[in-house]
């Protein structure tokens, strides 16, 4: 009796409607905008977090404040880079449970997520406060800047257990096509920091620590948010907090997927760090130009990287419906888009570049070097549009094993041949940069011969 019941309710709960958006039917290339334009003003305002920290102490503490906050971004995405790929790979399964409409494995997979949030907040914790200054060392970080640096990351990971849990919750939004309130909730952190490291760092005085106090607070503020709305839903994937742990079998689905997205992430942040620590030998100049310009990629490279998360969500959902002449026909139209929208992008950037590195400091020495870091990188923008594309939709098609063998092959490993091998014999600031386009041409080529090539979707029934 106990098991017809339980079949019973399983099909009642197929059969209920759902208010996340499927995208197993319509217009494809409006499905995928639509859904990526809450999902790009979102990041937008997340990238607010640490531009507005770099503009407030570059104009009003000091270049070294600058360049403490600008180098810490690497190491802050080489720590918490696998729990951030575990929150992709949550969104996969989430996806495709969604677009099958298995309400029961849904909520299995959320609340084993929530738990796996929760630990890693914990974990980076410890971690982030007892390594970051072995690591700014190791990263030839400069006398003048390691204390304020190192103050900035102890306090930054502090948070950490917000800033995995809005990550965590917002993926599984998104995966059933919730990419609206992710954004409202990012709006209200985003004004917070900006209120926040005003009063800390211009009435308070606190400086770097400040602005770090603010981002933690303002991740708590998104964090509370996200996790309000999950408990207060009504739909499948409602969080009850007497439900949130580890179901082993739900954990290996979410780890063999999310692993290799963490690990790609984690790798390639390192060797970011890698890079970074070749700037920093130029100075606190040059960190703070590389830095700011860092800044500055960051919300150009925010419409791919959504479009990306957008071709996630959409293959996962129609992979799920066995719908897999619409993942092909996403792959064109997404890219179509994307590229418009970078040649654009990468000629502003290239033109008025100068101008825009001025909102951080007025110091000619560090407008310099980030005027540099443009010149070579933004012509190689369009490359990065392909990649993410294919990336995002291999992603939804659970082959992130795949996307973690090329970009660790090509961002990481090429890149760390040519920092040791190639730069030594022409040693610069320029030539450390370069590493940036070349592998990214290597990465895209890599990525389309793939998609091309091999039979990455299954067998049409």
């Amino acid at each position: 009796m106990e098991e017809e019941k339980r079949a019973a309710n399983e099909g009642q709960e197929k059969k209920q409607e759902v208010k996340g958006v499927l995208m197993t039917e319509g217009v494809i290339w409006k499905q995928i905008l639509m859904f990526s334009l809450p999902l790009l003003v979102g990041n937008v305002f997340q990238q607010l977090y640490n531009t507005v920290d770099s503009i407030v102490v570059g104009n009003y503490v000091s270049s070294q404040a600058l360049a403490a906050v600008g180098t810490s971004n690497s190491l802050i995405n080489l720590i918490i880079g696998m729990f951030l790929g575990i929150s992709v790979g949550a969104g996969v399964i989430i996806s495709q449970y969604y677009g099958a409409r298995n309400h029961k494995k849904l909520s299995w997979a959320v609340h084993t997520c929530i738990a796996l949030s929760i630990i890693g907040g914990v974990g980076m914790i410890v971690l982030g406060v007892l390594l970051s200054p072995v690591i700014l060392v190791w990263m030839n970080t400069p006398a003048d800047v390691l204390a304020e640096s190192t103050t900035y990351l102890r306090i930054y990971f502090c948070g950490s257990l917000f800033n995995i849990v809005y990550n965590m919750g917002s993926g599984i939004l998104r995966a059933v096509g919730d990419s609206k309130r992710p954004l409202y909730f990012l709006i209200a952190a985003s004004m917070t920091n900006v209120v926040l490291d005003l009063l800390f760092v211009l009435a308070f005085h606190w400086n770097v620590a400040g602005v770090a106090i603010a981002t933690v607070v303002s991740q708590g503020v998104s964090a509370v948010l996200v996790m309000w709305v999950l408990m207060t839903t009504k739909e499948p994937y409602r969080v009850e907090i007497g439900k949130i742990r580890i179901d082993k079998r739900m954990m290996k689905r979410v780890l063999a997927v999310g692993i290799p997205s963490g690990i790609q992430q984690s790798i390639i942040s390192l060797s970011n760090v890698i890079v970074q620590s070749n700037i920093n030998v130029y100075g606190s100049a040059a960190m703070a130009g590389f830095g700011s310009y860092s800044k500055i990629e960051g919300f150009v490279m925010l419409p791919l990287q959504t479009t990306c998360m957008s071709a996630t969500t959409f293959t996962g959902q129609n992979i799920g419906a066995k719908k897999y002449d619409r993942v092909k026909k996403g792959i064109i139209q997404g890219m179509t888009m994307s590229a418009i929208y970078t040649v654009v992008v990468s000629v502003i950037l290239y033109t008025f570049g100068g101008s825009i590195l001025k909102i951080f400091s007025s110091d000619q020495d560090v407008i310099r070097f980030g005027q540099e870091a443009i010149s070579i990188i933004a012509p190689f923008y369009l490359t990065m549009t392909v990649h993410q594309i294919i990336m995002g939709t291999l992603r939804g098609a659970r082959k992130t094993v795949v996307t973690m063998l090329i970009g660790i092959g090509n961002m990481c490993i090429l890149r760390m041949l040519y920092i040791n091998f190639l730069v030594p014999f022409f040693p610069s600031y320029h030539a450390v940069v370069l590493c940036y386009p070349i592998t990214w041409i290597t990465t895209m080529l890599m990525d389309s011969l793939y998609c091309w090539k091999a039979k990455w979707l299954p067998k049409t029934e």
